[in-house]
């Protein structure tokens, strides 16, 4: 048997953590701890009696199965078998999770202190355990994790913490979608609060529940928003169009949006309007400037402004637009009234040559609503605007299906301020994490904007086979979060209520990337290509300066390469920056930093500011809660004074 040793190293006054990696092979445990921003690698064979050794000393120790190891930890073979095709597991003992493969297994006996993580649904028999022995601890496994890390074993990074393995990095640019139906009652400084320590730098709140004024609806939203700006998450307007309001719909029948049935467009749960009707377009172009006028949103997302649905032509009882407007607009300009396409029998030609035409309407769509949206932002400098966009070219079939055309929509990058909010289609949801690479590579063609591309990743339930969990959770999900990080600048996750509570501790681990993270004495040497978190306690130096940006557990740097050393006790300036932080250093009365960011940015500042200067220029702070501190949109040098006690 071969003995891997994986060494962690984290930051300064946290005691360095030892992983031992005690199998015949690596398989699939590099994958699993790279999920969480963690490095696996080979140093030496090890004994197993070093092994035990270095357990009670403090190590922690990965077993797989029998072998002469487990057993001195008490782990041994009863002579008993197992069909295992179902398992529970303790943290979500609820949860389904099926094994595409059922195995036959020895059944172990296990020493009495053994904490059960995962058992066979029905006999109970143990698949994954841990034991504490001494300083350290044992995580076993009855078989191996799968090709993938999380094929039987979904929870493993989760148990690994539970044993006492903390990851040491952090990350705090996720965006995630936000639907109030879901939290009508509940307390929302303390949501916002798990937010925010989950990673949360923005939530994409549903909009359309708030498009008429009503006084109970109102005071909800703005103490959402209240409570985020307190803890530096920005929040944005997630608008649906042709969605407008349940009300909206019920108020104006004439309006709405027909299938190729001819029948009301009330698909799932949205109910669409017709905007091509100019009287239509006025009201809700009305509606929506108040709606985004009414509160305190730090930007607005227009999302999957297109048509419906996923069965294209080939579902008329689904498939959208054949309103009057669309019908008339289009027999003006062919000759041919589309509703025919679906009551006569017509050459694919003629449906093709429509769905161009419906594909080139969706494009004028969005730009008569980006436009509206650039508007409100002439008198709301600040406000950040969002285009969230089915992705068409990992699926090239979605330009047929919805409408949907990125390589004609990026070119308008050139002329709107906005960032593309790439939505992964639900015909991919069963492919690995590996896509996220591939379609940042197909959009990153289409313009030189690269900065201005985001993904977005939904957490639901998949209507494909899919193995061991119906949703992404765990290790699986994280191993999304992870890839679509080092492929995109930001990643939005759909949506928050969605999310098991089980994942969110691990979830800014996932979303943490370093293309170098290791220990040379006191000296931590990190290398990021994005902002990232540092767990740490106490003053740092970075590269020989006190670095003045950090909580009570966590160094937070921008992108760069950076050595991270021990300093003597100083008082730390801001807790928490939302924006893209460039540079940053202490002053000795306070703190200068740069940064960029899409929105306003929102910077937690511990102590009274005594002055502020943005760009070399006086301005009065201007403050979202008693310390976050509000910035303006765009690319700035800011210097902040603090009064000394």
């Amino acid at each position: 048997m071969r003995f891997l040793v994986s060494i962690f190293l984290f930051a300064a006054a946290l005691p360095a953590q030892t992983v031992l990696l005690l199998t015949d092979e690596p398989g699939s445990w590099p994958g699993i701890f790279d999920s969480v921003g963690m490095s696996v690698r080979q140093v030496s064979d090890l004994p197993p009696a070093i092994a035990k050794e270095q357990v009670s000393a403090g190590a922690i120790g990965i077993l797989e199965g029998a072998s002469g190891t487990a057993e001195m930890f008490g782990i041994v073979p009863t002579g008993k078998q197992v069909v295992v095709g179902s398992v529970v597991d303790e943290r979500s003992p609820k949860l389904k999770i099926i094994w595409e493969k059922s195995q036959e297994l020895p059944v172990f006996q296990l020493p009495a202190d053994a904490r059960v993580f995962v058992k066979e649904r029905w006999t109970g028999a143990p698949l994954m355990a841990g034991i504490r022995r001494g300083k350290g601890s044992v995580l076993w496994l009855a078989t191996k994790p799968g090709a993938k890390g999380y094929e039987r074993y979904p929870y493993i990074p989760h148990a690994l913490a539970d044993l006492g393995l903390t990851p040491p990095l952090r990350s705090n640019r996720l965006w995630a979608f936000f639907d109030s139906s879901y939290r009508t009652r509940v307390d929302l400084d303390y949501f916002a609060e798990r937010w925010r320590k989950a990673g949360i730098a923005a939530l994409h709140v549903a909009a359309w529940h708030y498009n008429e004024p009503d006084p109970e609806r109102d005071a909800y939203l703005r103490a959402l928003i209240t409570a985020c700006h307190k803890r530096a998450i920005l929040v944005y307007a997630w608008l649906e169009l042709p969605h407008v309001s349940e009300k909206f719909w019920q108020d104006h029948p004439e309006w709405r949006e027909k299938t190729a049935l001819l029948q009301d467009a009330h698909l799932d749960w949205r109910k669409l309007m017709n905007l091509q009707n100019p009287d239509c377009y006025r009201a809700v172009a009305q509606s929506t400037r108040s709606l985004v006028e009414r509160f305190d949103w730090d930007g607005v997302n227009l999302a999957e402004l297109y048509f419906e649905s996923l069965e294209g032509s080939a579902n008329a009882a689904r498939f959208t637009p054949m309103n009057d407007d669309v019908r008339k607009d289009y027999k003006a300009w062919s000759g041919v009234d589309p509703y025919s396409l679906f009551t006569e029998k017509t050459d694919t030609a003629k449906l093709d040559q429509f769905l161009d035409w419906r594909a080139a309407l969706a494009k004028r769509m969005q730009i008569q609503w980006l436009g509206e949206l650039q508007s409100v932002r002439r008198a709301h400098p600040d406000l950040d605007i969002v285009l969230t966009h089915v992705d068409d070219r990992f699926d090239t079939r979605m330009r047929k299906l919805v409408g949907a055309d990125a390589a004609a929509v990026l070119p308008m990058l050139g002329e709107h301020d906005f960032e593309f909010l790439i939505e992964d289609p639900a015909t991919v949801w069963h492919l690995g994490p590996e896509r996220y690479a591939e379609i940042a590579k197909r959009y990153a063609e289409l313009t030189p904007k690269k900065e201005k591309l985001a993904i977005d990743i939904n957490i639901v339930e998949r209507y494909q086979d899919v193995y061991p969990t119906k949703q992404q959770t765990g290790t699986e999900l994280f191993q999304l979060v992870q890839v679509a990080s080092r492929a995109f600048d930001r990643v939005a996750l759909y949506f928050e209520n969605s999310i098991l509570k089980t994942d969110w501790p691990l979830l800014p681990s996932a979303g943490a990337v370093a293309k170098r993270f290791e220990r040379s004495g006191e000296k931590t040497i990190i290398e990021s290509a994005h902002g990232i978190g540092l767990r740490w306690t106490g003053s740092a130096k970075v590269n020989g300066q006190i670095w003045p940006l950090a909580d009570d557990g966590t160094l937070w740097l921008p992108s760069g390469s950076f050595v991270i050393e021990p300093a003597t006790a100083t008082p730390v300036r801001m807790a928490d920056f939302n924006g893209d932080l460039k540079t940053a250093a202490w002053t000795g009365r306070g703190v200068d930093f740069s940064y960029r960011s899409g929105s306003r940015a929102i910077a937690l500042i511990n102590g009274k500011v005594a002055k502020l200067e943005i760009d070399g220029t006086t301005v009065t702070p201007v403050f979202l809660g008693d310390r976050a501190l509000s910035l303006p949109r765009g690319q700035h040098v800011v210097s902040i004074a603090v009064e000394q006690p």
